[in-house]
């Protein structure tokens, strides 16, 4: 049952990410759109931010919503 916990808190984490990084690219996406997006820029921005000397709570969001741009912006590009 904590797994349900943790995939659920997962989700609205990368919720909230994707509809950050949207407001910053300006995009119109729904809100599924914006979860996936949102959860692989966090995935993506986890592995940008393994790669910096800082460790901490506000760089790990702010990787977070830097990789979710970066798939928006990709999502984009591919006009998916």
């Amino acid at each position: 049952m904590e797994w349900l916990t943790g995939l659920i808190i997962s989700l609205a984490i990368g919720a909230v990410i994707g509809w950050i990084a949207g407001i910053i690219m300006d995009s119109q996406g729904s809100l599924l759109r914006n979860i996936v997006c949102g959860v692989l820029g966090g995935a993506l921005g986890g592995v940008i931010g393994g790669f910096l000397p800082f460790d901490g709570r506000i760089l790990g969001w702010v990787c977070a919503v830097v990789g979710a741009c970066i798939i928006i912006y990709v999502a984009k590009a591919l006009k998916i």
